[in-house]
């Protein structure tokens, strides 16, 4: 039997997954592997839901978002009895290595099964960029950039109408998505999960000094794990008088073409991953640091604290007067 390896995507869908699993196909392929995509994450382990790719099974999914292979979070697969029942049935169609393309979770995933003898690497697949180990996660751009386009058309009817508006990001603990389009943005003011903030101080006195400045309009940008979108816009319209609307944009940052970047990136990684597991190297994760392609332990990177870019943020106090 030719040695064989697989892929799957878990967890939260990311834009530039399916580049990721072109990239593993592929590579794969290239380097004298049969290849098996695994459908609906480790649920197309347990159900035996696999099937053979081959090089135009991938073609032209490089600009699709969301992952062909679909995807899902497994709740019997925390339990080692579903982990093994997992091994063997890789051991039966031959696959010698597993690439998972998700977020911690999905990590703890292939963690569990290299335990249980096959040999996995991870790669970081998430738009929250939440992944400590590694400084960019695959859909964390595409993500942004949608926001961004989003905010923009939301400031033209504030800017219109002389509004407030409080826009909510996703991110449930991490802050990234909504700093960086809260730059973009130009927010007045950006509150995420890792900084303690203060409606007055950081919010309502910052748009009287905006106002007397002779600004009319403002955008205030929430991340989700902060959450409250509702509440703070009524806050804010209740303070200041300033007609103040509240928009969650929710899952439409989940989904569309991936940019360049995430198709850049998640090639490099699929790549790499395929080449730790033709020399038989499992129990790690591919990472981006300091533009270089690197990776950890599975154990090392989920211990990994994360460190919010607070310069980045005191930046964006600076300029958005």
């Amino acid at each position: 039997m030719a040695k064989s390896l697989a892929v799957l995507t878990s967890g939260g869908d990311a834009p530039g997954m399916n580049a990721a699993v072109r990239a593993v196909v592929r590579a794969g392929i290239n380097s004298g592997f049969q290849v098996y995509g695994v459908f609906k994450g480790y649920n197309g382990l347990l159900n035996h839901d696999v099937k053979e790719m081959g090089l135009r099974s991938v073609s032209d999914i490089l600009s699709r978002g969301g992952t062909i292979l679909y995807t899902a979070r497994s709740k019997k697969f925390v339990q080692v009895e579903y982990q093994k029942q997992a091994a063997d049935y890789c051991r039966s169609l031959g696959i010698e290595g597993l690439v998972v393309i998700g977020g911690d979770g999905s990590f703890r995933g292939a963690r569990a099964l290299t335990n249980q003898g096959i040999p996995c690497v991870a790669i970081p697949g998430t738009i929250d960029n939440d992944i400590a180990c590694t400084d960019y996660t695959i859909g964390f751009d595409t993500a942004m950039n949608t926001a961004v386009e989003m905010i923009d058309k939301i400031r033209d009817t504030a800017q219109s109408h002389d509004r407030c508006s409080v826009v909510e990001v996703m991110g449930r603990h991490c802050g990234d998505i909504a700093l960086e389009t809260g730059i973009a943005v130009g927010a007045t003011s950006i509150i995420v999960p890792e900084v303690e903030y203060d409606l007055e101080r950081d919010v309502i006195t910052r748009i009287y000094e905006q106002k007397d400045t002779g600004k009319k309009h403002f955008i205030v940008i929430v991340a989700e794990g902060v959450g409250g979108s509702q509440e703070i816009s009524h806050y804010i319209q209740h303070r200041t008088g300033i007609e103040t609307r509240a928009t969650i944009l929710g899952h439409v940052q989940r989904g569309g073409s991936p940019t360049l970047r995430d198709r850049v990136m998640a090639t490099k990684m699929g790549v790499a991953a395929v080449d730790l597991l033709a020399k038989g190297i499992g129990n790690r994760v591919i990472a981006s640091h300091a533009g270089k392609i690197v990776d950890y332990d599975i154990t090392e990177a989920l211990d990994m604290p994360r460190q919010f870019n607070k310069d980045l943020y005191d930046i964006a106090m600076k300029v958005s007067i």
